[in-house]
């Protein structure tokens, strides 16, 4: 009997669901490379215009709104930085969109959250997911002039063109910060298992959940 229930016991580890999904450690990994790319050229963009305005036009010769404590060097344009950047955003839309879409279809943000997250990370994680990416990805679609010339709403309704790059500066700024304190907790929670958790699917440890 006892070996009976000693050998139950260690198969229960085995007979888990994985913590994690496996669309949602896909989801989650392409979203960390896209993000870290959208960073990296996003920080080329500014350099090469440290400045932010608002309205319809902004340049050099004209009043700022904001200046970034960044080098100035607008002889440098950093056209691989665009590139990137246009080509890591639609990577981000269409990951997100999975992402999303999934996680309508398998019931996981009202059956897996509420298990995994406090209320507080639970409010602040679905504000991030369907108001803070949807607002870069309006701001970032509203300063493209070939996109507002056959959809002027896009941009009209936030001010100007310099009003959506201003918006979309402040909106990847609180994605950093959200993913700063994401790091935190993971870390708190106990880096190593949280990330083979993210990667396996399994929580061997069984420690704390982020």
């Amino acid at each position: 009997m006892a070996d009976s229930a000693y050998l139950q016991g260690l198969a229960v580890p085995d007979s888990d669901p994985p913590r994690h999904s496996l669309i949602v450690r896909i989801t989650h990994w392409t979203n960390t490379l896209s993000f870290a790319a959208l960073v990296v050229s996003g920080i080329a963009i500014l350099i090469a215009h440290p400045r932010l305005y608002w309205g319809e036009t902004g340049s050099a010769a004209t009043p700022s709104l904001i200046d970034l404590p960044l080098p100035l060097v607008l002889q440098n344009q950093n056209g691989w930085g665009r590139y990137l950047h246009f080509l890591a955003a639609w990577v981000c839309v269409a990951n997100g969109a999975l992402y999303v879409s999934s996680g309508v279809l398998t019931r996981h943000f009202r059956n897996d959250l509420p298990m995994t997250y406090g209320l507080p990370q639970r409010l602040t994680y679905l504000m991030v997911v369907f108001a803070l990416f949807p607002l870069i990805i309006w701001t970032g679609l509203a300063m493209s002039p070939a996109l507002t010339s056959v959809f002027p709403a896009l941009v009209t309704l936030l001010g100007g063109h310099q009003s959506a790059r201003t918006i979309h500066f402040f909106a990847a700024g609180a994605l950093v910060l959200f993913l700063l304190g994401h790091v935190a907790m993971v870390v708190r929670a106990g880096f190593v298992n949280q990330v083979r958790a993210m990667i396996t699917g399994r929580d061997d440890d069984r420690e704390g959940k982020v």
